[in-house]
Formats: C-alpha cells, structure tokens, sequence
C-alpha cells in the first residue's frame, strides 16, 4: 500500500514538472501569433496652392537675312573693274562692278548730236509755218502749201521728242555700267572677275548682299499647339495682355543664350501642307554680326501667363502599368489616397499639372515606396516645400542630393 503512494505522489511530482514549461511553450507561441501593430509610416508631403506663372515654348527655327539683294547687270557689256572685297560690308549706292562705259557713251553722244540737228530745224520749219500761214490769209500761197509746212513742223516736233527719249536713254544705260549697291549689307563672293562678259538681267547673279542687322527668324509651330493655345485663351487659363508677350528669347546651337531679346513681328496665316505647321517671323537685333543666315536656333516663345496654375514636384509623379501619371495625397482621415493627374510640361524640376488636383491637397514626394493606397500615414513637411516656389520652378532642375 505504501508503495502505491510512493508510486502515485512520483507520477504527481513528474507531471508538475512537466506542465510548467507546457504552459511557458504555449505562452510563448500565443505572443508569436499576436505580434504588436506596426509604427505608421511618415512621409514627407508638399501642400499645393495656386500661383501665376509666364508659360514658353521652345520652339526650333532657322535665321535669315532681313533683305536680300542680288546683283544683276541691267546692260550687257565687259566686266572692267570689281571695286569691293568678298566678305566686307557694302553702303547703299557704293559702286560694285564696273561695265566698260564707251559704247554707251558714244550712243549718248549720237542722242546728242541727233536731237541738236533736229532742234537746228525746228527754227526753219517754224518760220516756215509761220510764214505760209499769213500768206494763207492773204490767199498768197495754195492751202496744200501751208498744210506741207505745217507737217513738216509737226515732224521736226516729234523727231526732237524721238531723240530726247534717246539721249535719256543713253544716259540711263551709261549710268548703268556703274553697278551700285541697293541695300547696305555685306556682299558674299563674286562670281565674275574682270574681262567677264555680263548680259542685261542674267540669271545668274553677280553677287548677293544680305542685311544681317537686324535678323529674322522663322519658327514653324505646329497647328495642334495653336489650337491648344487658343483654346486656353477662349477657356481663361492664359491670358495674353502682359507688356511682354510679343518679346522672345534665343538660344543658339551651342546652348548658349543670346544676350538680346526679339520682337515677334506676326504668325502667317497660311499652314504649310507638308509639315502641318504655322511660321512665326521673329526680328532679332545683331549688331555684333552673331548671327549668321541658314542657323539653327531655338526660339523662347512666350505663349501667355497661366494665373492659377499648379506645380507639383518631379519625383512626386509615378505612372501605372499603362503609362497613366498619378500622385499619392494624403486624403482628409489621414490615408494616402492614389489621384491620377493630367501634366501639361515641365517647369523646371516641377510638372505642371492641369488637372486631378486642387489648391491646399497634400501631395507625398518622400517615404512614397514605404506606403500603398489606404493606409494611415504620418505627415512631416518635405525639403521640396522650401523649393516648391515661382522662383524656384523658373531656376530649372534642383542638384541631386546624396
């Protein structure tokens, strides 16, 4: 009997010591499956607000002469002299090109010579008339008389005209030996050298003066652009009043920008078939002689001021699997909230947005990859916030960060 409750108390003792770490093991596991709730994540959000800004568009263009005149003989003759330097400035009226003067000289003189005979008969004849005339009244000479007399006056008369329009144009010939420079400018390479025989109006020109101060410029600019200017101009979303609107800036091909600004003279009216663009003419001062003609530049062209516009940083912008740009805002109960947006261009290190947002929402630029549509977030002002300023999306891009 003593035994059994030896027996019995042993298996009691066994089995305490077994439940203790039964119950420490089951513990333990239970604090495995309810784990404590994760921290809320932080971000870092810039509040939006609306604020006028000037929008541009960088369109391509290519320079060309303000005037452009081809030198071409207006008589046919010998090349004497060429009285310039290829590639100097030229003054209107400086003589180019000499033409050998002598035959035009001696058809001058013959005018001459011509109309001083006619006019030496001019006297005789008239008398004649005169003369006939008053005997006529007398019926001292037949009527057919007088009418000779009086025909041959009419026709020294005329002769004298004849060889006036004669010697005008002789002398009108002789001054076209001289060829002069119509426009000032600077004149390119010759291509005719002394002793060349020239044509009057000769296809080819002798030379080509060009005026380079001051310069255009013409931009093509495509008609879905126009259309949608002008459609945010009827909308009220620009507003083209400003003292500045017709001013355009250059940047030249080496990406330098030109230090003086260009007045936009008009927009032709007229759609160019094969590329589906409208020309806008811009005058460009160049009193240095920077420009050239035939340069590609790339013309600053200032389309209106956008009085409500909204920026949002670059990097707050993602875009789904179908290319669809979207923001993360965080939404009134304190969740992060997916909002597709519509961007319009960049404006420095900012998109400009045209809408999916509105003034004061809360848009996350940092802690994004932390977070997904629906969950609580903490908010803390973003370094972006400093930067989200007029000032700041006109200095363009913000230096990388380390």
């Amino acid at each position: 009997m003593q035994s059994k409750r030896n027996i019995v108390g042993t298996l009691q003792k066994g089995m305490a010591a077994l439940a203790l770490p039964l119950c420490l093991f089951l513990w333990s596991c239970d604090s495995r499956q309810q784990p404590p709730p994760p921290p809320v994540p932080e971000v870092g959000v810039v509040t939006i607000g609306a604020r006028e800004i000037v929008l541009t568009s960088e369109l391509p263009g290519r320079t060309s002469a303000f005037r452009v005149a081809e030198i071409r003989p207006q008589v046919s003759g010998l090349i004497q002299k060429r009285q310039f330097t290829e590639g100097s400035d030229v003054k209107a009226g400086q003589i180019l090109y000499q033409i050998d003067p002598a035959p035009f000289q001696v058809a001058l003189d013959n005018a001459e010579a011509a109309l001083r005979r006619s006019e030496a008969n001019l006297l005789a004849t008239r008398a004649r008339e005169e003369r006939f005339r008053e005997l006529l009244v007398h019926k001292a000479v037949s009527r057919q008389d007088y009418d000779d007399a009086a025909a041959v006056l009419k026709q020294t008369e005329a002769d004298i005209a004849y060889w006036k329009a004669m010697r005008e144009e002789a002398r009108i010939n002789l001054t076209y030996t001289r060829i002069t420079a119509p426009i000032s400018g600077r004149i390119g390479r010759s291509s005719v050298t002394e002793g060349a025989l020239v044509t009057a109006y000769q296809p080819l020109a002798l030379a080509t003066i060009q005026q380079l101060d001051p310069l255009y410029i013409d931009v093509p600019q495509s008609t879905t652009d126009l259309l949608r200017l002008q459609r945010r101009l009827e909308s009220g979303m620009l507003d083209q009043s400003g003292a500045g609107q017709k001013k355009v800036k250059l940047i030249l091909e080496d990406g330098t920008k030109y230090p003086l600004e260009g007045t936009l003279q008009f927009r032709d009216v007229t759609v160019d078939p094969t590329t589906g663009t409208v020309t806008l003419r811009v005058v460009f001062p160049n009193p240095e002689g920077v420009l050239l003609p035939g340069m590609f530049v790339r013309a600053v062209v200032e389309e209106g001021v956008n009085p409500k516009a909204l920026l949002v940083p670059q990097q707050a912008v993602s875009r789904d699997h179908k290319g669809n740009p979207f923001v993360l805002i965080v939404g009134a109960d304190g969740a992060a909230q997916m909002r597709p947006v519509t961007i319009d261009r960049a404006m420095g290190n900012q998109w400009l947005v045209t809408a999916g947002l509105s003034p004061g929402d809360r848009v996350i630029v940092e802690g994004m990859q932390k977070i997904r549509p629906g969950v609580p977030v903490k908010t803390v002002a973003s370094a972006e916030a400093a930067g989200n300023t007029p000032e700041a999306a006109a200095a363009g891009p913000a230096a990388p960060s380390n």
